[in-house]
């Protein structure tokens, strides 16, 4: 499934995220409580942001370091990307 490694892990978490977001409207119909409506919240955020992460490191080494085979801009990449990880925790 296209160009990236982990395209269909991605695919997967999004579903789980759908399934998420519905639970969270249908809290909401219910009146459940709103500290647990924000946790729920939260979860997505946190499950979007993992995949976000996945998908980023795919385009990077895929799309990066693979097209930029030059030895100093690799390294360069390389270098980009342990300061990218690091912020994106």
């Amino acid at each position: 499934m296209g160009q990236h490694a982990h395209s269909e892990d991605v695919v997967k978490r999004l579903a789980k995220i759908e399934g998420h977001i519905r639970g969270i409207r249908k809290m909401l119909d219910e009146d459940q409580p709103c500290d647990q409506v924000l946790i729920q919240m939260s979860a997505v955020m946190s499950a979007l942001r993992k995949a976000t992460r996945i998908l980023l490191e795919d385009h990077y080494d895929h799309c990066l370091l693979e097209k930029n085979a030059d030895a100093a801009l690799g390294r360069e990449l390389i270098d980009f990307k342990k300061i990218l990880g690091d912020f994106v925790r």
